[in-house]
């Protein structure tokens, strides 16, 4: 509760120092915020659960592991924003304060026990996003994926709030620990078909936030068109919140056999189409920030399979996957953004033939998104490839072994896309338009090297992270 709490007013305080008209103050005064709450976050580790606002709030193991990763993700991800810094941009107070609001909403879908909260934290970090991704102005792709997304985020969010309603009208409470009781014991057998059709609604409303097939064909555009910074913090922190409320829903509201027959043929359906939609797509894009699009969504069908392993607790093996697996994502997620970003930001392209030549003219950039082009695609030694083999397991334990093979194969496909930047950038020669070396400050190179040791340790020892829900 205290990371709320300090988010909130540090959130405020972004705001009042954007008068000083000194962006120089906000960058470290931000990285300063986030990295209090993140080691304050872990005062209520192992404190036991603490209820507030009448138990719609519930702080735990599984809430603070979740927030470290959100805002631990933010702070990787400040350092990519300097050039917002140089450029003089008059609105990044407001920006930065967005990002720390969001973070709140983000906090809120992995703390919830009511489903009024759940509703709240998703609204709070979606409207930040909606903003942000309409952050240029002057710029007619970021226009025309904000009012995308936001019009997409509208339609989704009454499809979810519907599904709440029948929900409620079917079991009488939003709080979770009283819908499974009522799931369970049923009082009006007439009502069942209202409270599945309302189960239904809420995972299409959260399939849309996680990008899930077939309610992912937003992902793409909106991505292109968003500022690379904010496409990295929606990539990231939006999916992983997303997952630990959509996990939480089906462990503490919907464990009931009776239900699991409803949402896990549906929650399969969906991981094998959002797993054969994001990497099929990911081989036809040109860009590098398209392909990271898709990946996105393929990778909301590996987590996906966290959740098909379901095994009816908030610690057991499918919900420590599903934790390894979003840290090593956003670790690699927000590396391979940042060196696109500073990429795109320079040579003003984002195709695979922008990055000819980068390991001549920029060495330390290549070999960063290498090794996050190598964690995205599972191989050994990153982060990746343990986040897929525990998912992996615990499908594979649960009995899930034909969707576990589909998505081993689906991996092999995503190598030829991970592979074309490495390619682009070790094989292929500079030309007239990439011979100018990339201008990395030593903030931002430190940054980069710190999340390519961070994915290589995750690769090495996953036994220091493995198993802590």
């Amino acid at each position: 509760m205290i990371s709320i709490v300090l988010l909130s007013v540090f959130g405020l305080g972004n705001l009042f120092l954007g008068f000083l008209r000194s962006n120089r103050i906000l960058l470290p005064a931000a990285m300063l915020m986030l990295g209090t709450v993140l080691t304050v976050n872990f005062i209520d580790w192992n404190g036991g659960p603490q209820s507030f606002f009448h138990d719609m709030l519930v702080i735990d193991n599984f809430s603070v592991a979740f927030t470290g990763i959100v805002v631990l993700t933010a702070l990787l991800l400040i350092p990519f924003s300097e050039k917002y810094v140089r450029d003089g941009q008059a609105n990044l107070a407001e920006y930065y304060s967005l990002l720390i609001f969001s973070l709140v909403g983000a906090i809120m879908m992995v703390a919830y026990n009511h489903l009024l909260m759940l509703f709240l934290g998703i609204e709070i970090l979606s409207v930040a996003m909606y903003v942000v991704a309409g952050a240029e102005k002057s710029n007619l792709r970021s226009n025309e994926a904000a009012l995308k997304y936001f019009l997409m985020g509208a339609f989704a969010t009454g499809i979810l709030l519907f599904g709440m309603a029948l929900v409620y009208g079917a079991t009488g409470t939003f709080e979770l620990k009283n819908i499974s009781f009522a799931v369970q014991n049923p009082v009006n057998a007439s009502l069942t078909p209202m409270l599945y059709i309302g189960m239904l609604l809420m995972l299409i409303g959260i399939g849309f936030k996680v990008s899930a097939a077939p309610f992912h064909f937003w992902t793409p555009d909106v991505y292109e068109g968003t500022p690379t910074f904010f496409a990295a913090f929606m990539s990231t922190v939006v999916k992983t919140a997303g997952f630990a409320a959509f996990l939480k829903l089906l462990v503490q509201a919907f464990p009931a056999a009776s239900a699991q027959g409803l949402w896990l043929p549906t929650l399969t359906a969906m991981c094998v189409l959002t797993l054969a939609i994001g990497n099929v797509g990911a081989v036809a894009q040109t860009s590098v920030k398209r392909m990271l699009a898709y990946s996105s969504v393929s990778h909301a069908g590996y987590l996906l399979i966290g959740l098909v392993a379901f095994n009816g607790q908030l610690e057991g093996a499918s919900a420590n996957g599903i934790f390894f697996y979003s840290l090593a994502y956003s670790v690699a997620t927000v590396a391979a953004f940042g060196v696109v970003k500073l990429v795109a930001d320079q040579r003003g392209r984002e195709d695979y033939n922008g990055f000819n030549g980068l390991a001549k003219t920029n060495p330390l950039l290549a070999f960063v998104l290498t090794v996050a082009m190598l964690s995205l695609a599972g191989i050994p030694l990153t982060g990746g490839f343990f986040g897929k083999f525990f998912i992996f397991s615990a499908a594979v334990e649960n009995g899930h072994i034909g969707l576990v093979v589909f998505a081993v194969v689906m991996s092999m496909i995503s190598i030829y896309y991970y592979l074309r930047p490495i390619i682009a950038m070790y094989m292929r020669d500079v030309d007239a338009e990439t011979a100018e070396p990339i201008a990395v400050s030593t903030f931002q190179s430190g940054a980069l090297l710190l999340l390519a040791l961070l994915t290589v340790v995750l690769g090495v020892l996953p036994g220091i992270l493995s198993g802590i829900l």
